[in-house]
């Protein structure tokens, strides 16, 4: 059984940092691109960060600069450490890993960012 568990949302002052963590158990964690969306309240979920096996980044332009991407595949961990947060940053935020187009989405964690 495929399990996504993200953690480390929580509730931030603009400017502030926090750091999400994902702990993937039930896929060989090494071969899955892992990545980082956020659906904020009315609008439509999107990609913030993504990263391949190897270490490959790519990120929303929204994001570069503020937050980094990485994994621990020894851990079958991901992480998601955003900095300088905006409240435009609220959002919950979601885990996925995906190989050739087979996906899994974590529970989701909450990230509020107040002005």
């Amino acid at each position: 059984q495929v399990q996504l568990v993200e953690a480390g949302g929580g509730l931030v002052q603009a400017g502030g940092s926090l750091r999400l963590s994902c702990a993937a158990s039930g896929i060989i964690f090494g071969v899955y691109v892992m990545a980082w969306y956020r659906q904020a309240p009315g609008k439509q979920r999107e990609l913030v960060a993504s990263i391949t096996g190897f270490g490959r980044t790519n990120y929303a332009a929204s994001v570069k600069g503020r937050f980094t991407i990485s994994r621990e595949n020894a851990r079958d961990t991901m992480y998601l450490q955003m900095n300088s947060l905006k409240p435009e940053d609220t959002a919950v935020y979601y885990c996925n890993a995906d190989r050739n187009g087979q996906g899994y989405w974590g529970q989701g964690t909450q990230v509020t960012v107040s002005s």
